[in-house]
């Protein structure tokens, strides 16, 4: 995915599922356009954040 397309996810109000590395569901939680990186909650363990590229997600169809 393109950081552009994750911050339209992030912004949007509907409920986009994607996955990091084709595996784990994510939230997206902020996402930094310039730098192509996107901060993530992975599963539902508010406290499981990491910073990763946007190139490592995926949006499930």
């Amino acid at each position: 995915m393109n950081a552009q397309r994750a911050k339209e996810i992030y912004e949007s109000s509907d409920n986009i599922s994607v996955q990091l590395d084709g595996e784990e569901s994510v939230w997206i939680e902020n996402v930094d356009v310039p730098n192509g990186v996107a901060t993530v909650q992975v599963g539902t363990n508010p406290m499981n954040t990491q910073t990763v590229g946007v190139e490592r997600l995926k949006e499930r169809d």
